[in-house]
């Protein structure tokens, strides 16, 4: 069960803008405190829907015997969900590269994205809605707690499942942090060498992981529904 639900957290946890997000708060004017906030975010959503989800899954007693099939038909619906998502970011335009500042003339305003917004004049209080905003639970984080919810384990394992699977989710940011801590000057040159090839082949690793995570949850689903 921890394992299988550790392997689903890994793929939720592929989140290249969060770590590019975390990049630039480091690199802001007061970086402990504002990276800081932001790991606070991730991590306070990461655990409300955490809990939310295990409560919701066990209130409708899919961890019963007899709801086998609306436990792996819910699989399979994740699996979908995570495909059209993928698919969904395959097909969306790649964002274009900052154009050069209008002259001061011009008074209509720029059209920015919500997270470049919260990230241009890095605040604590910014960084907490971001980091609260870029965790917001994805298919396969549904389905790593799922895993734990559905199964007949003890209090004490799933409180320990569901600790791992927090703390893998959020691994992307609170290990960077950590490192800047103990090894401010050495982590902001690896983020930056990071961060580079990120922004050439962060889409690719995100849209990987979504594929990878809807396939083997479709695998799983359909396998679990033929076996009931």
């Amino acid at each position: 069960m921890i394992a299988q639900a550790a392997g689903f957290a890994v793929l939720a946890a592929i989140s290249p803008t969060a770590l590019l997000v975390m990049a630039v708060f480091l690199g802001s004017a007061n970086p402990r405190r504002t990276a800081l906030f932001y790991v606070t975010g991730a991590m306070l959503m990461t655990v409300v829907m955490a809990v939310a989800v295990l409560l919701i899954l066990r209130g409708a007693g899919l961890d019963q015997p007899r709801t086998h099939a609306p436990r792996y038909g819910l699989r399979l619906g994740l699996g979908i969900l995570a495909l059209a998502s993928a698919a969904f970011v395959a097909r969306r335009r790649p964002r274009e590269p900052e154009p050069k500042p209008e002259p001061a003339s011009d008074p209509r305003p720029k059209k920015t994205g919500l997270i470049a917004r919260l990230t241009t004049h890095p605040r604590p209080g910014t960084a907490f809605v971001a980091g609260v905003i870029l965790f917001a639970p994805s298919a396969t984080f549904i389905a790593a707690v799922q895993v734990v919810a559905t199964a007949n384990a003890t209090v004490a394992a799933t409180a320990l499942a569901m600790v791992i699977v927090v703390l893998i989710t959020v691994l992307i940011v609170w290990l960077p942090l950590l490192a800047f801590l103990a090894a401010p000057d050495a982590t902001s040159r690896r983020l930056v060498m990071l961060n580079a090839w990120l922004r050439t082949n962060g889409r690719v690793l995100l849209i990987s992981g979504l594929a990878v995570g809807g396939l083997i949850l479709i695998i799983d689903g359909a396998a679990g529904l033929a076996g009931g």
